[in-house]
């Protein structure tokens, strides 16, 4: 059940894991000679090691545990594990691609996939779409479709990454698996295998040789962990369609660094009528949450309720039923501490009496 604080918390998590990845994007840059891969290598050990830091100095691995130990079944294993290998080519991709020419594909698939989320949001969670978020749809879909009936094709890079990253949040999302415990041990998937890569590449040689990667590693580490927690708490607060919504910010932001800094040409990743219908789509997005927002705070205020719902959940029946328990519960507190006093008083007797 989603509240509007929720919402509101989602939203912050969803616009600034957004940012950081922008930032990560142009790491390979900082530190070359590493390589795209040992970079993403290096990724994955730095976000595990800032993950093991952070658990210990809020003391939250009895959470991991206890969230561990609700895994009973092979099925719900395997469910769990089955994302590490889509992160790590995600993680691999982002990384390796700005480096070897391949920023603005990279950029076209953050663009599709939160037309994918949408769709998967109404068509396999029957989420409710509002006018001006078809018409969000409509226009990120026009602006696609003209790019694939102008270039013929999509490149393996966009298709990597639009239809890489959705299973990867929906089986997340069917154990409910908590942020922090579904990345750590993500994380811990795929070091082995980025052990032996930096091994075999001689990635470890290189960064010890070069006093700069001294800070920069730990920062991407940090940097990188921030980030994806962030986003898988977006995940998990907010129904699916906004979390695609919101994220068009990343694929905007890659936009502008990959024409700036990167210094690709547009044509190489797309049309200006694609990005401008996608822009388009952002804004309509931004202008149907703000009214979505305005409307329900509203509406909850002039029936009384303090919490604000999205889309009406949870319901009011709900709020009525919590009120009757808490009711229930104060009358029988009382009455037990009625019952209590009487036999603190009949115990007194009887001491006095003996």
């Amino acid at each position: 059940m989603l509240t509007t604080n929720q919402t509101f918390q989602g939203t912050v998590a969803s616009v600034s894991s957004s940012v950081l990845f922008s930032m990560m994007f142009l790491f390979g840059l900082f530190m070359l000679p590493l390589t795209g891969t040992q970079v993403a290598s290096w990724r994955v050990l730095m976000m595990l090691l800032s993950l093991v830091i952070l658990l210990s100095l809020t003391k939250q691995w009895q959470h991991v545990f206890d969230y561990v130990k609700t895994l009973k079944t092979a099925k719900e294993w395997l469910i769990f594990i089955l994302p590490a290998p889509i992160l790590g080519g995600q993680i691999w991709l982002f990384m390796w691609a700005p480096v070897n020419g391949f920023g603005l594909d990279v950029t076209l698939g953050y663009f599709l996939l939160p037309l994918m989320m949408i769709v998967i949001g109404r068509f396999f969670y029957q989420e409710y779409m509002s006018a001006l978020q078809w018409i969000a749809a409509l226009c990120a879909a026009l602006g696609i479709g003209y790019d694939i009936v102008q270039y013929g094709s999509v490149s393996w890079v966009t298709l990597f990454v639009c239809l890489g990253y959705p299973p990867y949040y929906l089986l997340r999302r069917t154990l409910s698996v908590p942020p922090i415990t579904g990345l750590l041990f993500d994380l811990t998937l795929l070091t082995p295998v980025v052990l032996a890569m930096l091994y075999m590449s001689g990635g470890f040689s290189v960064a010890a040789q070069n006093m700069k990667f001294w800070y920069l590693l730990p920062l991407l580490g940090a940097f990188s962990a921030l980030a994806m927690s962030l986003t898988m708490m977006a995940s998990n607060k907010l129904p699916v369609s906004l979390f695609g919504a919101l994220s068009y910010i990343e694929p905007m932001l890659l936009f502008v660094f990959s024409i700036t800094i990167l210094s690709q040409s547009l044509d190489e990743g797309g049309s200006l009528f694609m990005y401008g219908m996608i822009t388009l789509a952002l804004l309509v997005m931004i202008i149907d949450s703000a009214i979505g927002y305005v409307v329900r705070r509203r509406d909850n205020h002039l029936h009384g309720y303090r919490e604000p719902q999205v889309g009406g959940f949870p319901p009011r029946r709900h709020y009525i039923n919590q009120r009757i328990d808490g009711a229930l519960k104060a009358h029988r507190f009382r009455k037990i501490r009625r019952y209590r006093k009487k036999i603190n008083k009949i115990q007194q007797k009887l001491n006095n009496s003996i």
